[in-house]
């Protein structure tokens, strides 16, 4: 049931430029225009993915309903609404519990959404993994030209998907047993999907750090090497095993095979029990070059690794925030050419656990591949005010609103960073409780 919500009545665009040189780098100064993306059921958790015409296709997760909402428009328009992508999957079928999304070099949309459904014989509700495809990245008409399936049913969860040509990928956790991550492949742009190897198992004592002990980030396929990519943190396995998810190590693991063979790289190793998952790691390839970029978060720094070899070696992790963002969490990248876009959620507070923490959007930039960055702030008013817990479905109420992510991508065509997050500050419920709303930021020339 839809709850009534109070619109705080707001400006629909607005702009700001503060920049914070960091790391020595050259201020450049950043200017964003902001779009709030109000609906009714609200909205948190937002991705975006940009096509190789600058199309840019938006997903989130509606906050009183279980669906996907999807929005639809070019770089710096006002996104158009297009409906929930997962609303028509199969009866008694409720998606939008996680999700993902991905414009293929062919143009096509692919879609990739957690799913619940009741299993009769069980008698409990169950999540499985969506996997949607739209020709030509077609939206409309109620999504009657995307093909929609459910590849897997075991007890699923936090779904990527990536793609390279007809090749897509999705991965996702095995949440029922051993946490480790699938992957599954489609070698027809997304209609149909195999089984490949899995990530983690077979790998000596990586398997071991990992094996119930990991929070898996994004799978990336790169188009430049033509390799495959996921990034996690892991654990330490005989002392956290079934304790604690203070995930310390992060590894990145490369197939140079389309998934039928992986090899596992330990990208940083930190002190046992504090944790390098606030939420996930963050994983991004520069298609013109194939270098890779990998990010984390301690929950005071953001930080980032790069490697120019397809993950064999790393450099040493450079921490990119700066004030007012000296505590930092949510990481995301996006990486083309000699650009690298970092964003993440940041405050001035002291931890991520203060009651009275004022948060906002960073985008950090480097035009260095990476070597400096200069911090600018996206947001024009603060996103959120509280605490930013990590914690997962542990999180106690109102500490989650911003729910575990946001995304930033750069628009092949205009080469400007074009960003999606959560704010809870602008609407607010029946009962007074927040409402979160999706806001696009776009950067300005």
């Amino acid at each position: 049931m839809k709850r009534a919500i109070t619109i705080i009545t707001i400006a629909l665009i607005l702009t700001l430029a503060i920049p914070v040189a960091t790391h020595g780098a050259k201020s450049t100064s950043l200017s964003f225009t902001n779009i709030p993306l109000l609906r009714p059921d609200g909205n948190s958790e937002p991705e975006l993915s940009i096509g190789p015409d600058g199309t840019i296709v938006y997903v989130a997760l509606s906050w009183t309903q279980f669906f996907t909402n999807t929005w639809k428009g070019g770089f710096g328009q006002v996104p158009v609404f297009q409906g929930a992508i997962d609303a028509n999957l199969a009866n008694n079928v409720g998606g939008g519990g996680d999700a993902d999304v991905d414009i293929g070099s062919t143009g096509a949309l692919h879609a990739s959404t957690l799913i619940f459904f009741f299993n009769p014989q069980t008698r409990i509700t169950q999540l499985g993994v969506s996997a949607i495809t739209c020709p030509n990245a077609d939206t409309s008409n109620n999504f009657s030209h995307c093909t929609g399936q459910i590849i897997d049913t075991t007890q699923s969860d936090r779904q990527w998907v990536t793609s390279d040509g007809p090749h897509v990928y999705i991965s996702y956790h095995d949440s029922g047993s051993s946490t480790t991550i699938h992957v599954q492949r489609s070698d027809d742009d997304g209609f149909t999907f195999q089984h490949v190897t899995d990530p983690i198992t077979g790998q000596g004592g990586v398997t071991s750090n990992s094996t119930f002990d990991n929070d898996q980030g994004k799978l990336v396929a790169d188009s430049f090497t033509h390799n495959v990519y996921t990034i996690w943190a892991g654990g330490a396995g005989g002392l956290q095993k079934a304790k604690t998810a203070n995930f310390n190590n992060i590894y990145v693991t490369a197939s140079s095979d389309m998934g039928k063979t992986w090899t596992p790289h330990l990208v940083f190793s930190g002190t046992v029990n504090v944790a390098l998952n606030n939420v996930f790691p963050a994983l991004a390839v520069d298609p013109l070059s194939g270098t890779l970029y990998a990010g984390w978060s301690n929950a005071h720094q953001v930080f980032i690794s790069k490697s120019t070899d397809q993950g064999q070696t790393w450099t040493s992790p450079l921490a990119v925030n700066a004030s007012p963002a000296t505590t930092a969490v949510f990481p995301w990248i996006a990486a083309r050419g000699s650009t690298v876009d970092y964003v993440y959620y940041g405050t001035n507070a002291s931890s991520k656990d203060d009651t009275t923490a004022v948060w906002n959007v960073y985008m950090a930039q480097s035009i260095d591949s990476g070597s400096h960055f200069t911090q600018s702030t996206v947001t024009v008013h603060p996103n959120h005010v509280g605490v930013v817990c990590t914690n997962g479905t542990g999180c106690s109420s109102g500490t989650r609103n911003l729910l575990d992510l946001f995304q930033d991508a750069i628009d092949p065509v205009n080469g400007l960073a074009a960003i999606i997050y959560t704010d809870d500050t602008l609407t607010t419920q029946s009962n007074g409780s927040p409402l979160p709303q999706v806001t696009v930021a776009f950067q300005t020339a």
